[in-house]
């Protein structure tokens, strides 16, 4: 797939979820109860039944892989960037710990999941949250005017992996940081699944080598990256497929621990 046909379908996946039309695990509305998955997933992987609490209905909708929040250490007064904002989940974490005096701003790519972030922006009354439409490669964000940026599970969908990092860096202030949560393979993933739509929406066949995700980061400019955490991301939606279904026994287990969850960060030198 071309980078505007991943764009294209990228796109229109969020935008189903986001009106309801199916969740986060590709199914159809009310199979899995896509409320109660969200709130599972997302206690799975590092958030707290308070973070489930304290955010608007609806911002979270069980599609990340990590909790970029909890690793970010976010201060008092500090300006919060989240890569992919989705219907505003991490933002509203976010904004409780920066306070009154701090501010956040989620970009969105996706317009139903951009006009979902803004209503729970008005049902939870942020005046430090603000959501911008635009490409993480391309960020609607002046230089040097952030002090942190998160991201959920959503640079390994980005065709273009070295510009999200170079962006980054542009708009991060010197001695910001990065906490992002992502998709990586350890090894080539089998040609059945890098054909498999559901696999590229899923977080999984855009997801980068782990050694070239960080060389990414590194040729930005970036100091101290170091992977804080590292886990093997189940893919059992995928292995359904009849194509994959028909790999061998080796080769879908080994399919099965390549495809890791990983937090890093990340300084720009002062």
């Amino acid at each position: 797939m071309d980078k505007h046909e991943i764009r294209r379908r990228v796109t229109e996946k969020y935008g189903e979820i986001a009106a309801g039309k199916t969740c986060g695990c590709g199914c159809a509305p009310g199979c899995c109860g896509q409320e109660t998955q969200a709130k599972s997933q997302s206690l799975g992987i590092g958030y707290s039944k308070e973070d489930l609490l304290s955010v608007p209905d609806g911002a979270n909708l069980g599609l990340g892989c990590g909790n970029p929040v909890a690793i970010a250490s976010l201060k008092e007064g500090e300006t919060v960037l989240d890569l992919g904002s989705g219907a505003g989940f991490d933002c509203f974490l976010a904004a409780r710990r920066v306070g009154e005096s701090g501010r956040v701003i989620g970009v969105e790519m996706t317009p139903q999941m951009l006009e979902k972030a803004r209503k729970n922006v008005e049902s939870g009354s942020y005046a430090n949250v603000e959501f911008r439409l635009g490409e993480i490669e391309h960020l609607p964000v002046a230089d040097s005017s952030v002090d942190v940026i998160i991201s959920n599970c959503v640079i390994n969908l980005s065709p273009d992996k070295p510009a999200v990092f170079s962006e980054a860096y542009r708009v991060l202030r010197p001695g910001g940081r990065i906490m992002v949560s992502d998709i990586v393979i350890t090894r080539d993933l089998p040609d059945p699944v890098k054909r498999l739509a559901d696999a590229y929406t899923g977080c999984i066949s855009g997801a980068s080598r782990r050694d070239a995700y960080l060389d990414c980061i590194t040729s930005a400019g970036f100091l101290d990256i170091a992977i804080l955490d590292e886990k093997t991301f189940p893919i059992d939606f995928i292995t359904s497929d009849p194509e994959i279904r028909g790999l061998s026994p080796d080769l879908l287990e080994g399919l099965k621990e390549s495809v890791k969850s990983i937090r890093v960060r990340a300084i720009k030198p002062r």
